[in-house]
């Protein structure tokens, strides 16, 4: 049976996905100063569905291009739609910490071109979506998680497919690519909480080569 508490370092969560326990620790003060940084440039906003629903999250980016989503549809966008600037570049620490995870569990060619940064407070939750605005399938998706706790769910390859809860905590990484690439994935609505690096927030830095 699948230990999800299971401290260890690696846990395997489906065919060529892996939740890192505690991968991100080592710079984790680093990540949280270069979002800072970011939102600085790009500020987090609740974007709307092509649907017209308002997201739960806020969201913003970093790297050579960002995704957005409006009443026109899901995309990449090299600059940022509520200033018509380019997205700030990608920080060392991240394209670092993407490549080497991403190595780590198998995808030694993963050099990520974009970082959407997401912040959730209590009760924000992410619905169980495919992440398939990208041109190549072949590379993996990397998820840092810095902050409050969450419950990750990893699903199928239909939404129908029952999602397996993967308790998320401060600096855990995952990575899920080849086989797993286009799994249903979400988050449950984040619970109260007070952590004492990002207070009543938690963030996910979810990496991607788009282009």
């Amino acid at each position: 049976m699948l230990d999800l508490f299971d401290p260890q370092e690696r846990v395997v969560i489906g065919e060529q996905a892996v939740l890192m326990r505690g991968r991100a620790l080592a710079v984790d003060t680093a990540l949280l100063a270069a979002i800072d940084a970011i939102a600085g440039r790009a500020s987090f906003r609740r974007m709307v569905t092509p649907g017209g629903y308002e997201m739960s999250v806020a969201m913003t980016n970093c790297g050579r291009v960002g995704w957005v989503t409006d009443r026109t549809g899901y995309r990449y966008a090299p600059h940022d739609p509520a200033t018509g600037r380019p997205w700030p570049p990608l920080p060392d620490v991240f394209a670092t910490l993407a490549h080497d995870a991403a190595t780590e569990a198998g995808f030694a060619d993963f050099f990520p071109d974009a970082c959407l940064v997401n912040c959730y407070e209590p009760g924000a939750r992410l619905s169980l979506h495919q992440d398939k605005d990208e041109q190549d399938y072949r590379h993996p998706v990397v998820s840092v998680s810095l902050g409050l706790p969450a419950t990750f769910q990893f699903g199928g390859l239909k939404r129908g497919d029952r999602p397996l809860k993967v308790p998320l905590t401060h600096g855990d990484v995952v990575v899920w690519g080849g086989a797993s690439r286009l799994v249903f994935h979400g988050v449950l609505a984040l619970k109260d909480g007070d952590h004492p690096l990002t207070a009543r927030r938690r963030f996910n830095l979810t990496f991607r080569k788009a282009l």
